[in-house]
């Protein structure tokens, strides 16, 4: 099996590094399911592994949910299913393949970086720690993300997302960069930001208001966002040893109307009494 390269160091004594193969099949020809490949990783965390090394991914669910564990790094080589990291508060999970659905949902800390595609609801809930996807997401990345005391999540895309990107966001930081995108296009598609309430989203490329979904606006960037932009698109080249664009004038930045986007837009009378 090829060696997985990961960001932690690599002369990290070889006892402490656990590897599990997805892709052994049982008597009647099936894949290792979730059920069993979860607890194979909860025994190896149990048992002090601080690198787990996963191949043959296809489409198991939770994989590192819940976990805790500071310091521990899980390389994943494969399509992990939904799920991946939810609940997650330390580790760094790296994924060299596509992820699918709510990946990262509802995160407290810790770091997942994918190589690849994150299909839909990325960042769904999440309170803390740093998504980076190398290529680009689905609808309603970042929905009901939240700032929680100290922490403060945040989402790079480095493609483009779906519609309702950022919807009811209550905090935490969504930048999305555009890769491959036409410049006639635009990296991101319609109702961005509907029902948000705090928090704050870059995008590099064309946003219209249009696109913009009810309690969303346009606001000029100021030195303050271009240093947490910077500092994000510094993370992001690190991660996929990618360079990033740094003409601000391609940037443009989305924040809540108010802390109450629907005020004022249901009809008091038309509530059951």
């Amino acid at each position: 099996m090829d060696t997985i390269p990961t960001t932690m160091n690599d002369t990290i004594d070889s006892r402490k590094e656990v590897s599990i193969d997805t892709s052994r099949r049982d008597q009647w020809g099936r894949p290792v399911d979730q059920r069993t490949l979860n607890a194979e990783i909860r025994q190896a965390i149990s048992g002090g592994a601080e690198r787990i090394i996963i191949s043959g991914v296809m489409g198991q669910r939770y994989i590192a949910s819940a976990a805790t564990a500071k310091g521990l790094y899980i390389g994943i080589r494969g399509t992990p299913g939904n799920d991946l990291g939810a609940f997650m508060d330390g580790p760094t999970v790296e994924v060299f393949g596509n992820a699918q659905d709510m990946t990262g949902n509802t995160m407290s800390s810790g770091r997942i970086i994918i190589h690849g595609n994150a299909w839909d609801v990325t960042g769904l809930a999440a309170r803390g720690g740093r998504i980076l996807v190398k290529g680009s997401s689905g609808t309603r990345v970042g929905i009901h993300m939240k700032a929680f005391g100290c922490d403060s999540p945040s989402i790079v895309i480095g493609g483009r997302t779906g519609d309702y990107l950022g919807e009811y966001m209550a905090g935490g930081t969504v930048l999305v960069l555009g890769s491959g995108v036409p410049e006639e296009g635009s990296p991101v598609g319609t109702f961005v930001g509907a029902g948000m309430h705090g928090g704050v989203i870059y995008v590099r490329g064309m946003v219209e208001e249009h696109q913009l979904g009810t309690g969303a606006k346009l606001s000029p960037m100021d030195e303050g966002d271009r240093k947490a932009v910077d500092e994000l698109l510094t993370d992001f080249e690190r991660s996929f040893d990618l360079p990033a664009d740094r003409d601000w004038s391609e940037y443009r930045k989305i924040v809540p109307l108010s802390s109450r986007p629907f005020r004022g837009r249901f009809d008091p009378t038309m509530v059951w009494p």
